[in-house]
């Protein structure tokens, strides 16, 4: 029988490791973009989370991908000996269901759904999303502390490590640029350039405007998605009647009353 101290650290823990998980498009977690909508530790070992997307036809590919990181990242607790993994309200959520709780391997399962995308080409793509708005953090950062282009580009990444931001967006993003630029092999030595491409060129720092102008591209893209999907979950989740074949556009158009029990606005 689990004392509700120790409950409240093991779910802790499973917090943590979803705030890890990103919405793929976004590169927003998806704890803060309110994703997770459950979350219970039936005992010891096992622990259930329940999420859902901004609407019901949210991508497959998109589904997956962040089910499989929520069982990737909590599965990676030592003390999790079981979990299941719940995607409510989604046209593609009993396959995404059955997929990510059958144990088998994520690209086994995402090809068979998904039309046979290639896995690495999908998450190559997200990733490099990512990093142009991580880099861009914090080449904008060392820009307002006066460092010229010379200086940014010819920064090492140990430079980098030493450097200390007040900013919350830029400390925030640190870790997270570094992890990709490591995870990556884009760096990896504290000799190694701090600021490469996603191709793994130096910047030239005649150049530096017109990539900062591109990384500006790929933000703007980004944060209209987000802001899409935040909008869409606050008017879904109006408690809409759901019938037997999940909502209709109707339903989310005329911001119908959620049914009984299901909070409002987690998206």
């Amino acid at each position: 029988m689990l004392t509700d101290i120790i409950r409240a650290d093991l779910e802790s823990d499973v917090w943590e490791r979803l705030e890890l998980v990103t919405d793929p498009e976004l590169d927003e977690p998806i704890t803060e973009m309110g994703f997770v909508e459950h979350l219970e530790i039936v005992d010891s070992g096992r622990v259930e989370v329940g999420f859902r997307l901004p609407t019901y036809w949210c991508s497959p590919n998109f589904a997956f991908l962040m089910a499989f990181g929520i069982r990737r990242e909590v599965s990676a607790l030592p003390w999790v000996r079981g979990l299941t993994v719940t995607l409510h309200d989604h046209c593609f959520g009993d396959e995404v269901n059955e997929g990510v709780n059958s144990g088998r391997a994520f690209g086994e399962v995402f090809a068979k759904y998904c039309d046979g995308a290639d896995l690495d080409e999908v998450t190559a793509k997200f990733e490099a999303k990512a990093f142009d708005r991580r880099q861009e953090v914090m080449l904008l950062a060392l820009q307002e502390r006066g460092l010229t282009a010379e200086q940014i580009v010819g920064m090492t990444l140990g430079d980098f490590d030493r450097l200390a931001f007040t900013g919350e967006e830029e400390t925030r993003q640190k870790p997270r640029y570094r992890a990709l630029l490591v995870s990556q092999g884009l760096a990896e030595h504290p000799d190694d350039p701090a600021f490469p491409t996603w191709d793994k060129q130096r910047i030239d720092p005649a150049a530096l405007a017109r990539h900062l102008e591109r990384l500006r591209g790929t933000r703007i893209n980004m944060e209209f998605n987000g802001a899409l999907c935040r909008g869409l979950a606050s008017a879904r989740y109006k408690e809409v009647e759901i019938g037997p074949d999940g909502p209709t556009l109707v339903d989310f158009i005329a911001g119908r009353v959620p049914p009984k029990g299901r909070s409002a606005a987690t998206g």
